[in-house]
């Protein structure tokens, strides 16, 4: 009944960060906003010590991961599918059986991101997307992938709820570390009209 409402565990999650790399700076819609969320995420999921996973779209042609993320000691995946989901990913989620849910950051979202929830809830995982941590190009191609991964059965979230639902109680360990990844509210990402 739980996963049905989208609630998390930390120890049964996994961050996964889509080609937040250095070749699509240029290109992307609140590119800066969308690399500060999702530097937060994965300054928080490091705190809780949750898997993550990252992946690299072409790195030969779209270069590494952006250097305002730390993936260090995290597995990055090179890959020229869209889906994060190729075959050396899938291996390594075999050996992190525990996992049940994804908290899903990058680019681009109605490419990478969306196939990424499509064959992730074809495999029954429960996808968390963070809406201020995904963008396209287009930002109406952003906005009708949103709405399609909703469809799809996943959760459209923010990364403060994420952060605040991963840590339940102000009284965890990790709560003021978690606390200075929210306390600057999120960098607007556009998705609401001014």
């Amino acid at each position: 009944m739980a996963s049905r409402l989208g609630k998390l565990a930390v120890n049964s999650s996994a961050l996964f960060l889509c080609d937040m790399q250095e070749g699509f700076r240029k290109t992307i819609s609140y590119y800066p906003q969308i690399l500060e969320v999702s530097r937060r995420m994965l300054t928080a999921a490091k705190a809780l010590e949750m898997p993550v996973v990252v992946t690299e779209q072409y790195p030969k042609g779209l270069g590494p991961t952006c250097s305002e993320l730390d993936v260090a000691g995290c597995p990055v995946f090179p890959k020229t599918q869209f889906s994060m989901m190729i075959p050396a990913v899938e291996a390594h989620m075999k050996t992190l059986p525990h996992v049940g849910s994804v908290i899903l950051c990058g680019i681009e979202c109605h490419a990478c991101i969306q196939q990424t929830v499509l064959d992730l809830r074809e495999q029954d995982l429960e996808v968390h997307v963070l809406a201020d941590a995904v963008s396209s190009r287009n930002v109406v191609d952003r906005m009708y992938a949103l709405q399609r991964m909703k469809e799809a059965g996943a959760y459209i979230s923010t990364s403060e709820s994420m952060i605040l639902m991963l840590a339940r109680d102000a009284k965890h360990p990790k709560f003021k570390e978690l606390q200075k990844c929210i306390w600057d509210p999120a960098p607007d990402s556009g998705l609401l009209s001014h």
